[in-house]
Formats: structure tokens, C-alpha cells, sequence
């Protein structure tokens, strides 16, 4: 964890603070290629010297546990079933490589995905009556016998829909369904859950109030607000925070080790003189 993660995480809990209200500490470790046991135990020993203190998490339990996501796939798969039956996902066998080579748009400075160019988008409804998410994969994988992988299941975005919210941060923000994302991967070809998905379900049955997250997420933002819609659920209240930079203007990241809490604590740097400029 590095010193961006820890400012934005500093602003949540000010503002959780102010609100008198409780700090939720969700464990998202659905990624298994970089996830490892022991980056639980760091993480957690980083937090708390930092000074920050939640009220619920994997650690301490809470009403809306369990608070590490690889133990919560069956909110998921409900959750995605019922994207399926109400016709919002189907399923598609692009990889990366085909994406970037046939995609409408180049991908954007703050953002992870290019626009998806439409390949696998369903012409007609006829897919949809297919019952049961494991049937329809099968059915999907057994049609593009070129492509052996497992389907991506991808969210139907509504074209031309412009979806608009209001920042506790950067105000106004709008963007276009179609023109400044597509349709994006709710399910992954791995059989885990995607971030969009996997966060905005969880966000739902945690009955989290604000969401206080980096300003690269400012899109995904849109993209959530037509998975709440398509779920029934009434999202959260949104606060992104301005990115930290080093000195050349690049945004922190894994890369910036000299900047991580875990250096910086072995440097002899304490919390407060980090924070003091913020």
C-alpha cells in the first residue's frame, strides 16, 4: 500500500468521522494472480499503524460479514443470475488481444478497458432463453468451437443513455453509455467476478452510505449507476479524491516502492509528518 492509497483511505475515514458514521475495511481479494495470504497481515499492519481504525472488517466481524470477498461468491452468482434472467449480460468469448485489435476507441488516460466494440452483442433475444448461467456458458462455449476459452459475461450498456450523478468532490459528472465506456465485463472467463460487479454488490448488502475512492474511478462510476439500476438497489453517494503524483506528474503505483507505508515506516517516517501536508 502506498502513501495515494493511504490519503484517499485517510479522506474516507474523516469523512466517516464527521458523518458519525462507521468505516467499513472490505478485503477485495478476488484476484488470484496477485493475491497471497500474507498481503492480508501486511495490509492490516500498515492500516492500523497509519492510525486508522474501522468499525467493521475481516478482523473484527460486523452485521454484513464476511468482509474478504472470496468468501462471498454466492451474492455474486445470485447477483448475476438475476442480471441474466432480466436480459442485461451475455456472454462473450473476445479475449484482450481481439479487443484492442478491432475496439472503436483507444483506451483512455483514466481508464481500464477500451470501448468494446460490440462482437459477441446478441442481434436478437433468442440467448435469453437460455435457462441457468452455467447452461447458457456451456451453450456459448459448445457455439465458438474456435474459441475454446470460457465465455466473459458482459453488461448491455443503453446506448446513447447519458448517465449522470453529482461528485461530493468534482461536482457535476455525466458521461455516455456507448460513446465514453461499452459494454464491460461484469463475470470473467476465470469464473470470478469482476470488479463493477463484485464491488456494487457488495456496496449494496454492506448498506454503504458514501463511497470514497480515487478519481480514476470516476468512470466506473457510470458503469456501477446502470448495475444498481439493473439490480434494483439504490446506490451510494460517490466522493473521488484527486490522485497523488511523483515528481515527473505519474500517478503512485505498485512501482513507486519508495513511497509505500511499509518503507516509509522502515525509513523512520511517522504517520503524522506524512499527513501533515495533506
Amino acid at each position: 500500500m502506498h502513501l495515494g492509497h493511504a490519503r484517499t483511505f485517510w479522506v474516507a475515514q474523516e469523512r466517516a468521522c464527521a458523518a458519525g458514521g462507521v468505516l467499513v475495511l472490505r478485503n477485495e481479494d478476488l484476484d488470484a494472480m496477485r493475491f497471497k495470504l500474507e498481503f492480508v497481515g501486511a495490509m492490516m499492519e500498515d492500516l492500523k499503524w497509519f492510525g486508522f481504525e474501522w468499525q467493521e472488517g475481516p478482523d473484527c466481524g460486523g452485521p454484513f460479514g464476511p468482509y474478504s470477498q472470496s468468501e462471498r461468491r454466492d451474492v455474486y452468482v445470485a447477483a448475476l443470475e438475476k442480471l441474466r434472467s432480466g436480459g442485461f449480460i451475455y456472454p462473450c468469448t473476445c479475449s484482450r488481444k481481439d479487443i484492442a485489435t478491432a475496439a472503436r476507441a483507444p483506451h483512455a488516460t483514466d481508464d481500464d478497458e477500451p470501448i468494446y466494440p460490440g462482437t459477441c452483442r446478441p442481434k436478437s433475444d433468442k440467448w435469453r432463453a437460455t435457462s441457468g448461467v452455467k447452461s447458457l456458458c456451456a451453450a456459448a462455449s459448445h457455439a465458438t468451437r474456435h474459441a475454446p476459452r470460457q465465455p466473459n459475461w458482459r453488461f448491455r450498456v443503453p446506448d446513447g443513455e447519458t448517465i449522470s450523478f453529482v461528485d461530493g468532490n468534482f461536482e457535476a459528472q455525466q458521461f455516455v453509455a456507448g460513446k465514453d465506456f461499452g459494454d464491460f465485463v461484469v463475470w470473467r472467463h476465470d469464473d470470478v467476478p469482476a470488479y463493477q460487479l463484485s464491488v456494487t454488490v457488495d456496496d449494496a448488502a454492506m448498506q454503504i452510505t458514501e463511497v470514497v475512492r480515487g478519481a480514476d474511478l470516476l468512470k466506473s462510476t457510470a458503469r456501477q449507476l446502470l448495475l444498481y439500476r439493473a439490480l434494483g438497489v439504490e446506490p451510494p453517494k460517490f466522493f473521488h479524491c484527486p490522485l497523488m503524483t511523483d515528481e515527473a506528474g505519474v500517478r503512485l503505483a505498485k512501482r513507486h516502492d519508495a513511497l509505500s507505508l511499509r518503507t516509509l515506516k522502515a525509513r523512520g517516517a511517522s504517520p503524522e509528518s506524512l499527513r501533515l501536508n495533506w
